[in-house]
């Protein structure tokens, strides 16, 4: 495995902290600091993981959208919804007009898997963006979490 994947694998690993404590916060931070990318069409390991060179646990795919649980769960249910081509956009600060269907898109089928997972009691919509808003992987992607009561205010 080349140095680069191996250093996404860590980010993505770190992606989420499994406890709140200042230590792992502060990675988290860290991790996310580390992650800014180099050119907005570089590749992310989440390109490797929609092409299928990395396995990931699928829950829903369709032509636009490719969606997993994530590796580290921060919730019962965890699931990352992303888009199949990047088209530009790393993040929501990046998003511009032309991407308002695949950003809908993205949140409906949020709403689509909650169903399939059985998340009538709700559940949380999360984008990370940029580096304060510890976003690790320069792919825009929806943090699907549920399956226990949440906490606000959130981080």
């Amino acid at each position: 495995m080349s140095r680069n994947i191996s250093e996404r694998l860590v980010v993505l690993a770190s992606h989420l902290p499994s406890s709140s404590s200042p230590a792992s916060m502060a990675s988290e931070k860290q991790a996310a600091l580390a992650a800014a990318p180099s050119h907005p069409d570089a590749p992310t390991i989440f390109d490797k993981i929609i092409n299928k060179e990395i396995p990931s646990n699928v829950v829903y795919e369709d032509d636009k959208v490719f969606a997993f649980r994530d590796i580290n769960p921060q919730a019962p249910t965890h699931i990352l919804i992303i888009p199949k081509v990047k088209d530009g956009l790393t993040g929501l600060s990046k998003a511009e007009e032309r991407h308002f269907e695949i950003l809908g898109r993205l949140l409906y089928t949020a709403k689509l898997i909650a169903k399939q997972e059985g998340l009538d009691d709700g559940f949380r919509v999360v984008i990370n963006d940029g580096p304060k808003g510890c976003q690790s992987v320069y792919h825009i992607h929806v943090h699907l979490l549920g399956g226990r009561q949440m906490n606000w205010p959130a981080g």
